[in-house]
């Protein structure tokens, strides 16, 4: 049948009718905030980058996760800024350091109301910004970087974060940490492999917001941005390690690759809008261009449409205020 038997805009007739039609939907508790902690501060620090994100200090970080769980957002993801950096990260499994003290304060402040999750990576801890040790030529050292990653892992369970977001693009990254983790007794800790994480241009903002003392680039361990099946095929492999979760970063850019790894692996996969998409709608929205709150909603909808079960974004406190409102 074709028209006018069939007519398509029934289904859009009014508010109510899409509402009822409607395929995907986004709430508050599919939403995770990214939140930097600085070391040395304060009071917040605004990120010129990101308009409305800040690196924070260790009281603004609990008053922000008090926020995001009253408004129903279903996680935290926290990164770390320490003082002093060296060439082996040391400050990434201190228990005193900076990342595992802000764990341990949300886990005890949050820790029931939504998932406190902690970056598992070297690159905001090491003075050369890579996130894994050098071997002596200056190439990132795969093996030895897990050995670090181990104590990384362990030092943030025991901080008690309940899930490690594991960054590094290294291999065997999984399957390392889960093996150390189930030894100590960690068998609960949740596991979310940065399956799909490309080397992109769209994380310029953030690393500001880290103050990374990256040179050079991450394209030996990052995924060239031409391949979508190299992709699929990393989140095939983290799932086999032993991965709870995969995620594919960065989201819009790469919203076919999503969309293939939620066709073919069958645990979660998240996806993380990071901060160059988060700061072109920023900068678009200040400059009269486009409607702010209509874009960040749209741009959420469309990762979720795309196959994300979960969405790192630097506005999911603000977005589930809109959503419950």
């Amino acid at each position: 049948m074709t028209f006018p038997e069939v007519r398509m805009r029934r289904l859009r007739q009014s508010p109510a009718v899409r509402s009822l039609v409607r395929e995907t939907s986004l709430d508050p508790r599919q939403l995770v905030l990214p939140m930097f902690v600085r070391e040395g501060l304060s009071s917040p620090m605004a990120i010129g980058s990101m308009p409305g994100v800040v690196q924070h200090s260790m009281d603004s970080l609990r008053s922000a996760a008090v926020e995001a769980a009253e408004a129903g957002v279903g996680g935290v993801m926290l990164f770390g800024v320490p003082a002093v950096r060296d060439a082996q990260g040391s400050g990434a499994d201190d228990p005193r350091g900076i990342l595992n003290l802000a764990t341990e304060a949300l886990a005890s402040e949050v820790g029931d109301a939504l998932v406190v999750q902690t970056d598992l990576c070297l690159d905001e801890f090491t003075d050369h910004g890579h996130c894994g040790v050098l071997a002596d030529d200056g190439s990132v050292d795969n093996d030895a970087t897990l050995e670090r990653y181990v104590s990384m892992a362990l030092a943030q369970a025991r901080a008690g974060s309940q899930l490690l977001g594991l960054s590094g693009m290294m291999d065997g990254q999984v399957a390392v940490i889960r093996a150390a983790l189930d030894a100590e007794g960690f068998t609960d800790t949740l596991l979310l492999a940065y399956a799909a994480k490309y080397a992109s241009a769209f994380y310029g903002p953030f690393r500001e917001a880290v103050d990374s003392q990256l040179k050079g680039d991450r394209r030996t361990y990052q995924l060239d941005p031409g391949n979508r099946r190299e992709g699929v095929r990393e989140a095939v492999v983290d799932e086999a390690e032993g991965a709870d979760i995969v995620m594919v970063k960065p989201a819009m850019a790469f919203l076919d690759v999503l969309r293939e790894v939620r066709d073919t692996v069958s645990i979660p996969v998240w996806a993380y809008q990071v901060s160059g998409e988060y700061a072109m709608i920023e900068a678009a929205a200040a400059n009269g261009w486009i409607d702010r709150r209509a874009a960040v909603l749209e741009s959420l909808l469309s990762i979720r449409r795309a196959g994300a079960d979960v969405v790192l974004t630097y506005w999911a406190t603000e977005a589930a205020g809109w959503l419950r409102a």
